[in-house]
């Protein structure tokens, strides 16, 4: 109880320091001074009362304190410690915390790395950074309050999900959140500069590393996410195209195009308006996955009528923020039409501009794709579901171009370009269709389309490739990046294509053979855990000849009640052999189901690389 009225006064200590930080930030803003040291140092004490705050909830998890409803909710005392601590963020009240956290964070963060640029530029983004700062405050305190009492208190808690109790889960939102609260600073800042009229090639060098810290946590955070989802949830994939899953792609799809018109920002100092409003996107959508995630309205549109007070503080907020940015925008961002810098349709400015338009329309097909079927079921009751079919049909054609856009935009000249002295790239693109079309000559559905897409990722990994050898080494960065995505994309289309699965109904004793696989399933072992009941399948699998052994299990948890099947995996360096099994009304027998998933190694590595490359771009003296 101690920590949790610890934790509680010290957010409300927090909103008056946010009040006070606002307040003072106006007040230096009339005059010509250097920032007020007030300023700097409540940001530091409002830094310290969230982290107090914070540290109290995850003091309350460790000492399984009962009376305290989150903690009630959401642990329990067989738990293990490591997933105590976990817990603290796997819910809605302490992920918002954690979030208030990173918020503040980063503002301090930014008012003291950033004494070299204009004052009031400076002022007007802690500004606009601590609206959304006291919106996080009141949210929490009025109607997600992590403190809230249960009295009398119970000897024992509901218990943390039992697919959530894993280690790449437990790090995977707190990176995550890194990326979605990094673009907050991208908003207010650009919110800034837009008013002052700063959106200039010096404010693209300093928000650029902002961008790139955001886009790498982001990035990392959606790979942790898939590695967990693909052994946890035995769904035996990287992607399945779920609405938890769209609601952090669309902000990286978004960041991406922002990360690319800043460098021409920098560049040309053209695009500004790109540069605004993508700046405004991301933060919107950031916000919006996690509001949706974390209230619930993915799983059921109707959270809004079960819990009125929080649908509605969300949608209100969320619309007081768009309705800033967009009146901001509007009103104070004209282009300046003596500065208005040209550029010939072949130039690095135009392939930029046209890949932004591609990477535009692949985030509005996940957009409507993740909302509409929430609309609909909320004018009409009417249930919809979209699957991966519906992305790959709207995706995969436009995906040919954007590949091929991909390998001649860096090797194009800014404001005009010829492509004289460029026969390799024809030759290359020759090379990829015949290498693509040896590769899939058995394949029977949809010879031509992956034919060409396959060619086309070929084309950008073997550009890509040579640019290690006859480019700058100050371009390491992009030809890392670029290479990762090449590697990604062929990795996808092979996983995709040369997959094999077979499912079938088995008992202990029994086998299953056909032509490619057989399986035996030789027995089954009851283990008992700490806070779970295993039970064990032993399995002996034949495939080409190859016998592994396999030990899929069922988990019987005991706080919650709930069962989880965990999947099996042997990963080579070209693939994975996956099994997982589940029980069937008739217990005697077990639901199998077996695949085989080529690359799955490389996907994660390329993700990888992509990082690596952006992390060396932000550590580059060239970042700014």
């Amino acid at each position: 109880m101690l920590y949790s009225s610890i934790g509680y006064y010290a957010l409300i200590l927090g909103l008056s320091i946010s009040f006070l930080i606002f307040f003072f930030s106006i007040k230096n803003f009339k005059n010509n001074e250097i920032l007020d040291k007030k300023i700097i140092n409540f940001s530091f004490l409002q830094l310290f009362l969230v982290i107090t705050s914070f540290l109290s909830l995850v003091l309350s998890f460790v000492y399984s304190d009962f009376s305290n409803e989150t903690v009630y909710n959401n642990s329990h005392t067989t738990k293990p410690l490591f997933y105590k601590i976990s817990g603290t963020w796997g819910n809605h009240e302490g992920s918002l915390l954690l979030w208030l956290l990173v918020l503040t964070l980063f503002i301090f963060v930014f008012i003291t790395q950033s004494k070299n640029l204009l004052k009031r530029y400076r002022i007007l983004t802690v500004l606009f950074q601590q609206i959304i700062i006291i919106g996080f405050f009141i949210f929490l305190i009025s109607s997600s309050n992590p403190f809230n009492y249960i009295y009398p208190t119970p000897n024992e808690g509901l218990g943390l999900n039992p697919i959530l109790q894993d280690p790449a889960l437990a790090i995977h939102p707190p990176i995550l959140y890194l990326g979605y609260v990094g673009s907050s600073i991208i908003f207010s800042s650009a919110l800034a500069a837009t008013v002052l009229k700063y959106v200039s090639k010096t404010w693209a060098i300093h928000i650029k590393k902002w961008v790139l810290t955001s886009w790498i946590f982001l990035t990392l955070g959606i790979l942790l996410g898939s590695i967990w989802a693909y052994y946890e949830l035995g769904w035996g994939g990287f992607w399945f195209w779920d609405p938890v899953e769209n609601v952090s792609l669309m902000p990286w799809l978004a960041l991406t195009t922002l990360l690319h018109c800043i460098l021409v920002l920098e560049k040309r100092s053209t695009l500004q308006s790109w540069v605004i409003i993508l700046s405004i996107a991301t933060f919107t959508l950031s916000m919006c996955g996690t509001f949706l995630v974390r209230s619930g309205i993915l799983n059921s549109v109707h959270t809004f009528a079960n819990d009125p007070e929080r649908g509605l503080f969300i949608l209100t907020f969320l619309f007081i923020l768009i309705f800033i940015s967009l009146f901001i925008f509007f009103v104070f961002h004209k282009n300046d039409k003596q500065n208005l810098v040209l550029f010939s349709l072949l130039s690095k400015e135009s392939s930029i501009l046209i890949n932004n338009w591609f990477m535009m329309y692949f985030l509005s097909v996940v957009l409507i794709g993740t909302v509409y079927p929430i609309f609909l079921q909320v004018i009409s009751s009417e249930q919809i579901s979209v699957g991966p079919p519906f992305y790959h049909k709207l995706i995969i054609p436009f995906l040919i171009p954007f590949l091929i856009f991909m390998v001649i935009g860096p090797r194009l000249k800014w404001i005009k370009s010829e492509l004289n002295g460029k026969m390799y790239l024809i030759v290359f693109f020759i090379l990829s269709l015949l290498l693509s079309y040896l590769i899939l000559k058995n394949l029977n559905a949809n010879f031509l389309i992956n034919t060409f897409l396959v060619g086309s990722a070929f084309y950008l990994f073997f550009a890509t490739i040579r640019d290690f050898f006859v480019k700058k080494i100050n371009r390491i960065s992009q030809n890392l990046s670029h290479f990762g995505f090449s590697l990604l994309i062929l990795s996808i289309l092979f996983n995709n294509i040369f997959s094999s699965e077979v499912i079938t109904n088995l008992k202990v004793g029994e086998k299953f053979d056909n032509s490619k696989f057989k399986i035996e399933f030789n027995d089954l072992k009851k283990i008992e855990k700490q806070n779970f009941t295993s039970f064990k399948g032993f399995f002996l699998i034949t495939d080409q000849d190859v016998k592994n052994e396999f030990n899929p299990e069922l988990r019987v948890y005991n706080q919650p009640r709930i069962i989880t099947s965990e999947a099996d995996i042997k990963t080579s360096f070209f693939k994975d052999k996956f099994i997982t099994m589940n029980t069937l009304q008739n217990e005697e027998y077990f639901n199998i189901r077996y695949q085989v998933k080529p690359f799955m190694l490389w996907i994660w590595m390329s993700v990888f690389i992509i990082s690596f490359g952006g992390i060396i771009s932000l550590f580059s003296k060239r970042s700014g």
